[in-house]
């Protein structure tokens, strides 16, 4: 039986990154990379597809963890009969790309604790079995390009292509151990001091946490869950880049035993304007300028190749294939690394990147005059290509089709582009820009309107809804007291809300391409939260983002989609798409009246217990109404 996904914490050092559950066990992690082949698999299999697990010997009779405040080091609390420890987790930053470690230190708490470590390593996803010797450090593993050293205290023991360990820690000992990685080519690399190095990221993370100029008192449960995605979105930076992967893993499922499981280990440009957004607004520049120019190198070169997607140093071949060796998590198969949908058209994309631009335009992100001949160039092939089928926002996998939402980001491509002259004193053709965005908003409020339903639909000549039409008056496409926005929302409220959270559309109306269902995607429900902002109906933003809040982890994590009837999230974990849309949904409540009072059920999941078994109750949304 697979662990639940909000089981594991997150560790990361903006190279890479690793999953700890619950029982001590690093089940996921890709060295030295984000993206580089998985040496522990665990997740998507068994044990015995690589992991390492630190754990009390006798039965564990309460468990508890948290995140050193400010950080991304993760602290689990074991206590047994005889004592109680601390697992810490951590991993440093590094200033060499190849040389990425993980650290774990065992501090005795009370009493006198026995435990055991098992260590299993399987380079490339769990198939790869190194040639591992014993060394008076510890041990060193490696397989073709890749290498590992385990620095260890304790005595190891080779078992059936395993490593083993048993040993006990009493009050105030600490047992620290080291996974250093570096190419098999080079030497090994010599023992540095693990605590110290914890301390080191520790203060490192906190220096970066206390920057967050998000204006609420620490305590309060949105000055945490702020907190806590602004770590979380800045560990899944790749350093040298500052690409931003969307995730973690790959091929965690949408649902738990289907197909819908792809590599999320990327970098979306859909997911750029939200990005900045976060990033700015919580007084983090710095970071956003680089994101932008992460942007820029990336889309760089003939704007009739712009992609949906790219490698987080900006590759553009995302070829994807399966595993057939891995069982995938809760035998939800195929299990695929890489992913096909970077070959798709989607016409949202350079809508989404002229706004990316046209915020840092706005916070006075240092100008780029190559951004703008860049932007103009774009305009100039959008202007062919507009009125084109695509695969839309989803990258459904069933046809290309005129979608609303695609239609809608050209227009917000060319309205970014008029602005820029307006209000920038930038040059370009504006007025032929303007007729553009003219006839696309006529086109859109024609074909994309059906009366019948009184609302937006997801594609031209449908009648399915999209998530993704909450997005019309944030764009500024319609004001949010507009009767046709409003209406649109009723829709939305009434066909995609499902235990109090929104689908980002039924895969029984839309014709994707793949079987089975899938949960509610988590970004779309915050999506609603700033839709109500927008339209005056503060109360009901807040009932539904709160409900959103509570369905984090024990660690305030968020995967990419939630499963109300199973209390259990499900997608790739953690998704960035969650969190960035968390913090603009935070901030939008906020800035509009203020935030709201602390209130003692501000609270994630009791960290005793699965989620599933303490799942909140749906939230009831009454229907749309329009304002007076």
């Amino acid at each position: 039986m697979n662990k639940h996904i909000e089981d594991y914490g997150f560790i990361g050092n903006m190279m890479s990154g690793a999953l700890v559950a619950r029982d001590g066990s690093i089940d996921w992690l890709c060295l030295p990379h984000f993206d580089s082949h998985a040496c522990f698999a665990a997740l998507l299999g068994t044990p015995a597809h690589g992991h390492w697990q630190i754990r009390p010997a006798d039965p564990v009779l309460r468990t508890t963890r948290r995140y050193q405040p400010g950080t991304a080091i993760l602290e689990t609390r074991f206590e047994t009969a005889s004592g109680a420890c601390t697992l810490i987790d951590c991993m440093p930053f590094s200033d060499n790309e190849r040389e990425v470690d993980v650290l774990r230190v065992v501090r005795g708490e009370t009493g006198r604790v026995a435990l055991c470590m098992e260590l299993v390593i399987r380079f490339d996803y769990g198939q790869i079995v190194p040639w591992v010797r014993h060394r008076d450090y510890g041990l060193s593993a490696v397989a073709g390009p890749d290498a590992l050293q385990l620095f260890s205290p304790v005595d190891l023991v080779g078992r059936d292509m395993t490593t083993v360990a048993e040993f006990t820690v009493s009050a105030g000992e600490h047992l620290p151990f080291t996974l250093a990685y570096h190419p098999s080519h080079w030497p090994e690399r010599p023992l540095q001091n693990c605590e110290e190095r914890v301390a080191q990221t520790a203060r490192r993370w906190r220096d970066w946490s206390c920057r967050c100029e998000f204006a609420l008192p620490e305590g309060h449960a949105w000055h945490d869950a702020v907190s806590r995605s602004l770590i979380t979105l800045k560990a899944l930076t790749f350093q040298p880049t500052a690409g931003i992967v969307a995730a973690l893993t790959t091929s965690l499922p949408e649902r738990l035993g289907g197909v819908r499981n792809w590599d999320y280990r990327y970098c979306w440009l859909r997911d750029s304007t939200l990005v900045l957004q976060a990033l700015l607004a919580s007084g983090y520049r710095d970071e956003a300028h680089a994101w932008r120019q992460w942007l820029l190198r990336a889309v760089a070169g003939d704007p009739r190749q712009l992609q949906i997607m790219y490698g987080i140093r900006g590759e553009r071949r995302l070829t994807e294939v399966e595993l057939p060796w891995l069982p995938g998590y809760a035998e939800s198969r195929p299990v695929r690394v890489g992913n096909a949908a970077y070959g798709q058209r989607q016409l949202d994309v350079p809508g989404e990147l002229l706004d990316t631009l046209h915020v840092g335009r706005k916070f006075n992100l240092e100008r780029n005059e190559d951004a703008w001949s860049l932007q103009r160039t774009i305009l100039k092939q959008l202007e062919q290509d507009w009125n084109k089928t695509d695969e839309g926002i989803w990258e459904v996998r069933g046809g290309q089709k005129h979608f609303t939402h695609s239609r809608l980001m050209c227009w917000t491509a060319f309205d970014r582009g008029v602005k820029a002259v307006e209000e920038f004193g930038l040059d370009g053709p504006v007025e032929r820009w303007r007729e553009v965005r003219a006839r696309i908003h006529a086109d859109i409020c024609t074909h994309g309107w059906n009366p019948d339903k009184r609302s937006f639909v997801q594609f031209y000549g449908g009648t399915s809804l999209d998530a993704s039409l909450l997005l019309m008056a944030q764009v500024g496409f319609l004001s949010a007291d507009d009767p046709r926005f409003i209406d649109t929302v009723a829709a939305i409220e009434r066909e995609l809300m499902q235990d109090g959270l929104v689908l980002r559309y039924r895969p029984a109306d839309t014709p994707d391409g793949l079987p089975g269902d899938e949960g509610a995607f988590l970004a779309c429900s915050f999506w609603l939260v700033d839709a109500y902002v927008m339209m005056g109906r503060r109360d009901e933003a807040l009932a539904l983002f709160e409900h959103l809040l509570a369905l984090r982890n024990d660690l305030g994590l968020l995967a990419e989609e939630y499963d109300a009837t199973l209390g259990r999230q499900l997608g790739n974990f953690p998704q960035a798409f969650s969190h960035i849309a968390l913090v603009n949904a935070a901030h939008n409540l906020a800035s509009s009246h203020g935030p709201a009072p602390q209130r003692a059920e501000h609270t994630v999941a009791d960290p005793g217990s699965h989620a599933g078994s303490s799942a909140p109750q749906p939230l009831k949304v009454p229907a749309a109404r329009r304002p007076g």
